[in-house]
C-alpha cells in the first residue's frame, strides 16, 4: 500500500514515495486505527489484519481490485475472521480520509467490499457437569500456582466471565450485596455494566488464593515467578493458557476460556435457570443473543432425530 494509492483519485501523494516514507505512513495510519478501538483483543486483531494487508499489497496501489484480491486470498478463514479484517480496512480508509489522503468517492469505492454473510448458529464447545468437576480438580491447590489456577477456572465456569474481564478483575470489584458476594459493576464488552453473583465455592477459592498470595488490593490475578514471587498482573493470554492446558489434562483438545463461559450458561439453563437471568449473567444486550449463544432451539441431549424408528 502506498500513500498515493490511498489518495489515488485526488493525486495528492507522490507516486515515487520512498520505502521509508511508505513504511512510516503505514505505521501512522495503523496507529490511528488502533487508537479508535477500545478492546485490547480487538486491537490485536485489527493490528494483525492491517499488517497482513500491508504485506499482501507489497507497495502496490490500494484499489478496489486489490482489496477484492486480498479478500479472495483469505477465503479459507472463518467468516467472522474475514469480517474483522474487512472492518479494520474500512477504519484504515476512514482515517486516511480524515487526513485528506483519499477523496470521498474513492473512500466509498474502497470500503464497499461486502462482509461474508454467516448463516446458522456456531455450535461452540462446552463441558458437561462431570467434565467441569474434573477440570476444577486439575490444579494442585496445595501450591500457590494451583490456588491461582483454580480461581481462574472457577471464575470462568462459575461466573461466565470473559478472559479479558477476568485478567483485569480488581479486588475492589468483589463486594457484598444483599448478603452475598458479587462482582459489582463489572464493565464488559461494549462497555456494558453488569453485576455478577459469586457462588460460595468460587469465593472460597478466591479467599484461599488471596491469603496465600497476600493480596489485599489491585488485580486479583497475578503472575507467579519461578521463585514464588507474585507479580502485579496477569495477561488474558495467560488465562487462556491455563484453561487450554487444564482441559488437555482431562483429555479435551482445542478448548479455550470462552468455552467455559458457554459451559456456565449451558449448565445454568439445564439447571432450570431463567433465560433473562442468564442474559444478565452473560452481559448480553438482548434475549435473542442469549438464545443464539445457548443454541436454545436445538436440544442435543434429546434430539428430534433420535426417534426415527429406523
Amino acid at each position: 500500500m502506498e500513500i498515493q494509492v490511498v489518495s489515488g483519485a485526488s493525486g495528492q501523494a507522490d507516486a515515487q514515495t520512498s520505502g521509508a516514507n511508505l513504511l512510516a505512513a503505514q505505521q501512522r495510519l495503523r496507529a490511528l486505527v488502533l487508537d479508535t478501538v477500545g478492546s485490547p483483543h480487538s486491537r490485536r486483531n485489527y493490528g494483525k489484519a492491517l499488517d497482513d494487508l500491508f504485506a499482501f499489497s507489497a507497495g502496490r496501489p490500494l484499489t478496489r481490485e486489490l482489496l477484492l484480491e486480498y479478500r479472495a486470498s483469505i477465503d479459507h478463514l472463518a467468516a467472522s475472521t474475514i469480517n474483522v479484517r474487512l472492518s479494520a480496512i474500512r477504519k484504515l480508509v476512514g482515517e486516511a480520509g480524515r487526513l485528506g489522503l483519499v477523496g470521498v468517492e474513492e473512500a466509498a469505492n474502497l470500503t464497499d467490499i461486502p462482509n461474508i454473510r454467516q448463516k446458522g448458529t456456531r455450535l461452540g464447545n462446552w463441558l458437561t457437569r462431570e467434565q467441569a468437576k474434573d477440570l476444577l480438580a486439575v490444579p494442585d491447590c496445595s501450591s500457590l500456582k494451583g490456588k491461582r489456577d483454580y480461581v481462574i477456572l472457577a471464575l470462568l465456569v462459575g461466573c461466565a466471565l470473559r478472559r479479558t474481564e477476568l485478567a483485569e478483575l480488581e479486588v475492589s470489584t468483589i463486594q457484598l450485596r444483599e448478603n452475598r458476594w458479587v462482582l459489582a459493576d463489572l464493565e464488559g464488552k461494549g462497555r456494558r455494566i453488569r453485576t455478577v453473583a459469586v457462588p460460595l465455592w468460587v469465593k472460597q477459592g478466591i479467599n484461599a488464593w488471596m491469603t496465600a498470595a497476600k493480596i489485599e488490593e489491585g488485580r486479583l490475578l497475578r503472575s507467579i515467578a519461578k521463585g514464588g514471587r507474585v507479580g502485579a498482573s496477569l495477561s488474558d493470554w495467560a488465562v487462556w493458557s491455563v484453561v487450554e492446558q487444564s482441559a488437555r489434562q482431562i483429555g479435551i483438545e482445542r478448548f479455550g476460556a470462552h468455552d467455559l463461559r458457554r459451559t456456565c450458561a449451558k449448565l445454568c439453563r439445564k439447571s432450570g435457570g431463567d433465560l433473562e437471568q442468564i442474559k444478565f449473567l452473560l452481559g448480553h444486550s438482548s434475549i435473542q443473543t442469549t438464545e443464539r449463544y445457548l443454541g436454545s432451539e436445538q436440544d442435543l441431549a434429546i434430539a428430534v432425530n433420535d426417534s426415527l424408528g429406523l
